[in-house]
């Protein structure tokens, strides 16, 4: 069963933001840890995770810089910042709040217990 884009599509920035948490890392990097942490069910477009980049760097919640790799291609790392870590909570909290109400209607087990 895969998972459908549209009910992850607005969650792009907070994953990526997610991952961050944990380390600097670079868009081939990010989009594969994706592909495992879901089995291969969601990978994100290449177009829209650098419009994503994008976007959180001009909201200054990550920056970039380019890395010192002898072998093969340069990487862009991108790293978090403090308001990046204060957003990625903030979303958190709203994801939380936005299952327990689905939950809530849906009348889930999670909900019932």
């Amino acid at each position: 069963m895969s998972i459908t884009a549209d009910l992850i599509r607005g969650h792009t920035d907070a994953i990526i933001l997610a991952h961050l948490l944990e380390r600097d890392s670079y868009g081939y990097e990010i989009n594969k840890a994706i592909l495992e942490q879901t089995e291969h069910r969601y990978e994100l477009k290449e177009a829209t995770l650098y419009t994503a980049f994008r976007r959180l760097e001009d909201a200054g919640y990550i920056a970039s810089y380019w890395g010192n790799e002898t072998v093969g291609a340069r990487r862009k790392y991108y790293t978090l910042t403090q308001a990046g870590r204060s957003a990625f909570e903030e979303q958190q909290t709203a994801w939380k709040n936005a299952r327990d109400m689905i939950n809530k209607l849906m009348k889930t087990e999670e909900h019932l217990i």
